[in-house]
C-alpha cells in the first residue's frame, strides 16, 4: 500500500493548476517576482513529493537500488543526488540553475520499478517538468542556461516516458500530463531553443496520444486533440516571425544558451519494453513526422522555423491520404473508412493557415504544398457525402482565398467549377446537405467585397479560363427561385448571397473615381490574343481597359464558335470577319482556337485534326505544340491529349492524330522510349488495350503478360522496362481512357491528368488582379446578373411572409435600384418599377372589398409601396417607360382618397395651401381624432377627405362603425402613403434630366386616356381630370423647360378642346388650365408669347355649348390675362389673338 505521504502528494499535484496557465491569469506589470525564501519553499515541497513517491514504490525496508551493484558505487545514485542538491534552507537562495534536472526527468523513462507504482511515479515526474518550465523558479542567474536545459528535459520526459499500464485511468492521467508538459514547452519562452527535430518531435509525440485516445475515454480524446490545435496553432504563429529564407526567425530575442550545444541531436534513448507490449510507450520512433530529411541534418538541428512547418503541414495533408497509405481493406485499421481522421486533419490545417496567414506565401516550399497536394486533396474531399468534410474544406478555401488568392488563382477557378457548382446543384446528384453546405459556403465567399470582381476579373474575363462569376451569379438567381415548393431556407440562402453580391456594388459606388473614358474594344485587324499581357496588372488605368477588351474578344469568341458547331467553314469565316482569324488562315491561329476556346464540338474538332487535308495536318501538329508534356508520363500525356477532342473512328484519322502527340510527346518526355517511333507504338498499343480493357463487347481482355508481349522490341529494336510497362497496364486497368469525352456535362469531375494540367498552366497564366473597394468593372457584372437578380428577388418576395425576409428582399431591391441608376442603366431600374408596382396591390385593388383596410393589413403590400416611391424620388432621373406603372399606383390611390392635396399643385401654389398641411401630411391631431366608419371609397380632394367623407352623418342609412383592427389598419395606411412623398415627385419634377420628365410627361399623357365624343364613364372622367392637372403641374414647374414639354401638353388639350361636345370638368380643366399656362408663363418666356397666345385659338374651337357654358369664366381669365401681362405682349400677332378670343367669349 502506499504511504500517506505518497498519496497526499500525488493528490496535491494531480490537482495543481499548471505554472503557465497559472501565470496568464494576471498581468505581466501587476505580478511581483516571489521572494527567494517562497522559492526555497517551492522548490523543496516539489522534491519532497517526486522523492516520496520514489520511495513508496520500492519495498518497505529496502533502499532505491536500481541495479545490484549500485553499493559498489560510491556516487550517490542519480534519481535522489539530482533532487536533493536541489533542497535548500528557508532563508537561503536556491542556485537552482547549478542542479541537472535530467536524471529527474529521465526516470521514467530509463528506470522501471515496480509496476503497481509506475503510472503515479511517471505522473509525478512529469509534474516536476512542467513546474521546471515556470519561469518564476528561476533566478536570474543562469537563466538562460538552464531554462535552455529545463525545455529540453522537459521534452525528453514527455515525448519518450514510458510505463506499464496498469490502471487505464492512471494511464490516461499520465497521457494528459504529457500533453501538458509538451504543451507547455512550446508556449514557454523557451522554446526559442527548441530546433527542428524537437517540435517535429513534440507534434509527433502529441498525435501517438491522439491515436492511443481512440480507444481511451472522451476526456482524453477532448485533450488529446485540442492540445494538437494548441500546438499547431503555437507554432505557426511564429511563421510571420521567419525570414523569407527561413533560416531563423526575425524580432525574436533568444534567451543566452551559455554552453548548451545548439547542434547537439535530441538524443532521446529509446528503452526497450521487456513485457511484450503491455505498457504505454510515447515516442518519436516510427512516428508519421520525419525526423530527418536527407542532406537536412544541420537544418533539423537548429532553432526551428519554416523547415519543420514544411514537414509539419506535409503530415497533415498526408493524413488525408491515409486511406491510400493504410490501404482499402477496414479491418486493416478502423480510421481508414472514418470520417474521424481527415476531418482533424482539415481542422489542423485551417488553424495552421489562419495564423500562418499570407506569411505562408513568402515561403516557396509551404506555398508549393498548398498549391499542388493540400488543394488536390481539398478537391477530393469536397465531394465527399460527408457534410462535415465538406464544410471544412470550404473553410479551408475560403482562408485560402483572404491570404493567399494571388498565387491560387487557378485552383480557385478548378475548386468553384468542379466542386461548388456540381454540388450546389441536385442534377448533378449531390444530397440536400451537400447542396446546402456547398450554399453557405458561396455565400461566405460572396460576403467578401472582393471575390466577385476578382473572379470577373482575373477568370471570366480570361480567354482560357471559365466564367466562374457568371456562373455562380446564375446558381445564386436559379437557387432562389421556388419552382413548384414552399419556400425554403435554401432559398433564401442563395438570396443571401444574390443581395451580398449586389450590396457590395453598391457599397462601391461611394468610392467611384471620376469616369474614366472607355476606349473602344473593337478590333480593327488580327493580331495574337492568345499571347497578350496587360503592361501592368497592379495600375488601374491599364489592367481595366485589358481585361474589358479581353472579355469582348471571349464573347465573339463564343459566338463563332456556336457558328462553328453548326457549320465549320462558315464558322472560321465568321471569325476571320470579326478579325479574330486572320484574313489568310494559318495553322497556329486556327489550333489556339480549338484549344482554348470553350464550347467547341469536339466530335468536329476530331473530324478537322484528323482529316489529310494539308492545311489540316499543319493545323494539327500546331494544336500538338500547345500542349505541355514535360515529365509527364504516357498515359497521362495521352489522356489529356484526348480529352481537348473525340479520337476519330477512321484508322488512318487515328494514325495522323497519334503521330502528332507521339512527335510531340518524345520531343518533351524521352524519358526511356529510344524514339517518337517507340511512342507511336506504344500509344497506340494504350489505345488497343482500352478499348480491351473497357469495351463490354470483349469478353476476353487481354491479361498483363499479353501486354508486355505485344510490346516487345518496340524501342529501337529493344525491350521496354518490365516496371514501366506493368505501370501503365495497371493505369489503364484502374482508369479508362476517355476518347468519348462527355460533352453534357457543364462541370467536369477534376481527373489526375486535369490536375497535372492545371499545375502546369498555373506556371504560366497571368498575374491575379486584386480588385479594390472601387466599381471599375461593376457596371458590365450587374448588366450580366441584373435579370435574373430582380427575378430571383420578385419571386421570393412573392413566396416570402415573414417580415425579415420581406426587410432583406427590399434591401436588394433599393441596391439594385442605386446601381442602375449609377451606371445608367434605364431599362433595368425601369423592370425593376414594374416587379415592385405588382406587390403593391393597388393595380389590381378593385378585387377587394375594403381595399383601404386591406392594404393597411398587408405589410408586404405597404413596404413594396414605399420602395416604389422611394425609388422614384431618388431616382427618377433613370425612369422612362417605368413612370406608366408608378402613375397606375398613384391614380389608384387617388380613386381610393388617399392622396395628400399638395400633389396636383405647383411651385406658385404653395402659399396658397392651408398652414396645417405640409407635403401632404395632415396635422397629427386630425389623426387621432379621425374616426372612418365604413363606406365605399368616393373621391376625395384630400388625404383627410377620405376620412371626413366616412363621418358625414347626413345619409339616411346609419353606416357602421370600424372596429379597432380597421382603425389600425386606417392608420398603417396613412403613415404608408404619408412617408411615400407623393408630391415630390411633381413638385421636384424640374430637378428631373430631360428624358426623364418628357417620359413623366407622355406617361400622364397616355394615362388620361384618349378623349371620346361620348360622355365616358364617372371614374374615366375624373382620372382624365387628374391626369390633366399633373401635366399642368408639372409644366409650370418646369417653365425654363417649357419647351421640352409644350409641344405634348398642347396637343393633349387640343384633344381634349375638339372631342368634346358636352361641357364637363376635364374640358373646363383643359381650357383654364390653358390660360393658367399663358399666364403664368409670359412674364418668363417673352420668345415664346406669340406661341403661347397662338395656342389660346383652341378656345375658338370649342363646341357652342360648351362655349356657351364658360363664356363668362373666360371672358374673366382672359381679362386677368391681360392686366397681368400686358407689359409683355409686345406683337400684334398676340394682340390679336386676344382680342379674337375676348370678342368671342363676350355675350
Amino acid at each position: 500500500m502506499p504511504s500517506r505521504s505518497s498519496s497526499s502528494a500525488m493528490a496535491r499535484l494531480s490537482s495543481m493548476t499548471p505554472s503557465y496557465q497559472r501565470s496568464t491569469k494576471t498581468p505581466r506589470h501587476h505580478r511581483q517576482s516571489p521572494s527567494p525564501d517562497a522559492l526555497a519553499c517551492v522548490i523543496n515541497s516539489e522534491v519532497a513529493a517526486v522523492l516520496a513517491v520514489i520511495g513508496a514504490a520500492r519495498p518497505l525496508g529496502r533502499p532505491l537500488r536500481v541495479r545490484r551493484d549500485d553499493h559498489l558505487d560510491p556516487t550517490p545514485h542519480p534519481v535522489r543526488s539530482s533532487p536533493s542538491a536541489a533542497r535548500s534552507s528557508p532563508g537561503t537562495r536556491p542556485r537552482w540553475a547549478s542542479v541537472d534536472p535530467t536524471p529527474t526527468s529521465a526516470f521514467p523513462r530509463r528506470h522501471p520499478i515496480d509496476e503497481n507504482r509506475a503510472p503515479p511515479i511517471t505522473g509525478v515526474a512529469l509534474s516536476s517538468s512542467l513546474q521546471d518550465l515556470d519561469p518564476r523558479c528561476l533566478g536570474s542567474e543562469g537563466y538562460g542556461l538552464m531554462w535552455a536545459r529545463r525545455c529540453r528535459s522537459s521534452l525528453g520526459c514527455g515525448s519518450s516516458c514510458r510505463f506499464e499500464v496498469t490502471d487505464p485511468a492512471s494511464e490516461e492521467a499520465v497521457l494528459m500530463k504529457i500533453l501538458q508538459v509538451l504543451l507547455a514547452c512550446m508556449k514557454s519562452r523557451a522554446s526559442a531553443v527548441l530546433s527542428n527535430q524537437h517540435v517535429c518531435t513534440i507534434v509527433n509525440t502529441c498525435f501517438r496520444v491522439v491515436h492511443q485516445a481512440g480507444t481511451k475515454g472522451e476526456l482524453l480524446q477532448r485533450i488529446s486533440r485540442q492540445t494538437m490545435h494548441e500546438l499547431i496553432r503555437c507554432i505557426f504563429s511564429h511563421l510571420a516571425e521567419v525570414n523569407g529564407d527561413g533560416s531563423e526567425r526575425s524580432n525574436v530575442k533568444q534567451p543566452e544558451m551559455g554552453g548548451v550545444d545548439m547542434d547537439q541531436g535530441f538524443g532521446i534513448e529509446q528503452a526497450e519494453n521487456g513485457n511484450g507490449g503491455d505498457g504505454t510507450v510515447v515516442g518519436a520512433e516510427n512516428g508519421l513526422v520525419a525526423a530527418e530529411v536527407p542532406n537536412g541534418m544541420r537544418a533539423m538541428v537548429e532553432p526551428y522555423g519554416v523547415p519543420c512547418m514544411v514537414e509539419i503541414f506535409h503530415f497533415l495533408c498526408s493524413l488525408l491520404n491515409v486511406v491510400e497509405q493504410i490501404g482499402m481493406s477496414p479491418r486493416s485499421s478502423p480510421i481508414a473508412f472514418d470520417e474521424d481522421v481527415p476531418l482533424f486533419a482539415l481542422g489542423l490545417i485551417n488553424s495552421a493557415i489562419e495564423l500562418g496567414g499570407s506569411s505562408i506565401g513568402k515561403h516557396p516550399k509551404l506555398l508549393a504544398l498548398i498549391q499542388d497536394e493540400l488543394f488536390r486533396n481539398l478537391m477530393q474531399f469536397g465531394l465527399s457525402m460527408s457534410p462535415l468534410i465538406l464544410s471544412m474544406v470550404c473553410s479551408i478555401v475560403l482562408n485560402l482565398y483572404y491570404h493567399l488568392r494571388t498565387e491560387l488563382k487557378l485552383q480557385l477557378e478548378a475548386f468553384f467549377s468542379c466542386v461548388v457548382l456540381r454540388l450546389a446543384q441536385s442534377r448533378y446528384g449531390a444530397s440536400y446537405h451537400q447542396q446546402e453546405v456547398a450554399m453557405e459556403a458561396l455565400v461566405d465567399f460572396c460576403r467578401q467585397k472582393t471575390f466577385m470582381p476578382e473572379m470577373y476579373a482575373n477568370l471570366d474575363c480570361d480567354i482560357t479560363c471559365s466564367n466562374v462569376f457568371e456562373d455562380l451569379a446564375n446558381l445564386l438567381s436559379k437557387s432562389a427561385f421556388p419552382v413548384n415548393c414552399p419556400l425554403s431556407a435554401m432559398h433564401v440562402l442563395a438570396l443571401d448571397g444574390l443581395i451580398a453580391v449586389i450590396q457590395g456594388m453598391a457599397d462601391r459606388i461611394a468610392n467611384a473615381p471620376p469616369r474614366m473614358e472607355e476606349a473602344s474594344v473593337e478590333l480593327e485587324e488580327y493580331s495574337s490574343f492568345w499571347t497578350v499581357r496587360c503592361e501592368n496588372y497592379s495600375d488601374p488605368e491599364h489592367w481595366v481597359r485589358f481585361v474589358r477588351r479581353r472579355k469582348y474578344i471571349k464573347k465573339r469568341l463564343m459566338i463563332g464558335a456556336d457558328h462553328f458547331n453548326r457549320d465549320p467553314k462558315k464558322g472560321l469565316e465568321f471569325l476571320q470577319g470579326t478579325h479574330l482569324l486572320p484574313e489568310k488562315l494559318d495553322p497556329q491561329s486556327v489550333a489556339c482556337f480549338f484549344r482554348y476556346t470553350a464550347g467547341l464540338d469536339k466530335n468536329l474538332v476530331g473530324d478537322f485534326l484528323g482529316n489529310h487535308d494539308e492545311f489540316c495536318v499543319q493545323v494539327l501538329h500546331e494544336f500538338a505544340w500547345t500542349f505541355d508534356f514535360e515529365g509527364m508520363n504516357l498515359d497521362t500525356a495521352l489522356r489529356l491529349f484526348l480529352e481537348t477532342f473525340r479520337l476519330p473512328g477512321e484508322s488512318q484519322k487515328i494514325q495522323r492524330v497519334l503521330e502528332a502527340f507521339s512527335e510531340r510527346y518524345y520531343e518533351q518526355s524521352p524519358q526511356i522510349l529510344a524514339n517518337k517511333d517507340a511512342a507511336l507504338l506504344l500509344s497506340y498499343s494504350l489505345i488497343m488495350l482500352n478499348t480491351d480493357q473497357h469495351n463490354v463487347q470483349v469478353k476476353k481482355k487481354m491479361t498483363e503478360e499479353d501486354f508486355i508481349r505485344n510490346n516487345r522490341h518496340i524501342n529501337g529494336g529493344n525491350d521496354l522496362p518490365r516496371e514501366f510497362l506493368s505501370e501503365l497496364y495497371h493505369s489503364i486497368l484502374q482508369n479508362e481512357i476517355r476518347t468519348i469525352p462527355d460533352q453534357s456535362i457543364a462541370f467536369p469531375e477534376m481527373t489526375p491528368s486535369r490536375w497535372i494540367d492545371l499545375m502546369r498552366k498555373s506556371k504560366k497564366t497571368s498575374p491575379y488582379i486584386i480588385c479594390d473597394s472601387r466599381p471599375f468593372l461593376d457596371h458590365d457584372m450587374f448588366a450580366i446578373m441584373s435579370g435574373p437578380t430582380i427575378a430571383a428577388i420578385s419571386v421570393v418576395f412573392d413566396y416570402a411572409e415573414h417580415e425579415e425576409v420581406f426587410l432583406t428582399c427590399l434591401e436588394g431591391f433599393l441596391a439594385v435600384a442605386k446601381i442602375s441608376a449609377y451606371h445608367h442603366l434605364e431599362d433595368v431600374l425601369d423592370d425593376l418599377v414594374v416587379s415592385l408596382c405588382k406587390f403593391t396591390t393597388l393595380l389590381n385593388a378593385s378585387l377587394v372589398d375594403e381595399p383601404v383596410t386591406a392594404f393597411g393589413d398587408d405589410s408586404k403590400a405597404r413596404m413594396a409601396t414605399e420602395a416604389v416611391f422611394n425609388i422614384a424620388n431618388r431616382y427618377g432621373d433613370f425612369i422612362r417607360t417605368g413612370w406608366r406603372n408608378i402613375l397606375d399606383c398613384i391614380l389608384r390611390l387617388h380613386k381610393l382618397g388617399l392622396l395628400p392635396a399638395r400633389v396636383a399643385s405647383d411651385a406658385a401654389d404653395d402659399s396658397e395651401l392651408p398652414s396645417d398641411t405640409v407635403h401632404g401630411r395632415p396635422p397629427p391631431s386630425s389623426l387621432s381624432t379621425s374616426l372612418p366608419s365604413m363606406g365605399t371609397p368616393r373621391r376625395s380632394s384630400g388625404l383627410m377627405g377620405r376620412f371626413s367623407q366616412l363621418l358625414s352623418l347626413d345619409t339616411e342609412e346609419p353606416r357602421s362603425q370600424p372596429t379597432e383592427q380597421q382603425l389600425a389598419a386606417h392608420q398603417r395606411t396613412l403613415q404608408t402613403i404619408q412617408k411615400c412623398h407623393i408630391d415630390s415627385i411633381f413638385t421636384e419634377s424640374k430637378f428631373l434630366q430631360a428624358d426623364s420628365l418628357l417620359h413623366l410627361a407622355r406617361a400622364l399623357i397616355w394615362a388620361a386616356g384618349r378623349p371620346q365624343k361620348v360622355t365616358s364613364s364617372p371614374d374615366d372622367e375624373d382620372t382624365a381630370v387628374f391626369c390633366l392637372e399633373l401635366l399642368i403641374a408639372i409644366t409650370l414647374n418646369n417653365r425654363d423647360r417649357i419647351v421640352l414639354l409644350w409641344q405634348g401638353v398642347y396637343e393633349h388639350i387640343a384633344n381634349i378642346v375638339q372631342s368634346t361636345v358636352m361641357p364637363c370638368a376635364l374640358v373646363e380643366k383643359a381650357v383654364f388650365g390653358l390660360l393658367r399656362i399663358c399666364q403664368r408663363l409670359l412674364p418668363y418666356k417673352e420668345n415664346l408669347a406669340d406661341e403661347l397666345l397662338r395656342s389660346l385659338q383652341l378656345v375658338l374651337k370649342l363646341d357652342a355649348r360648351v362655349a356657351d357654358a364658360y363664356c363668362e369664366n373666360i371672358t374673366q381669365e382672359v381679362t386677368r390675362l391681360v392686366k397681368a401681362n400686358a407689359t409683355h405682349i409686345k406683337s400684334h400677332t398676340g394682340w390679336r389673338h386676344l382680342f379674337a378670343i375676348h370678342n368671342c367669349s363676350t355675350p
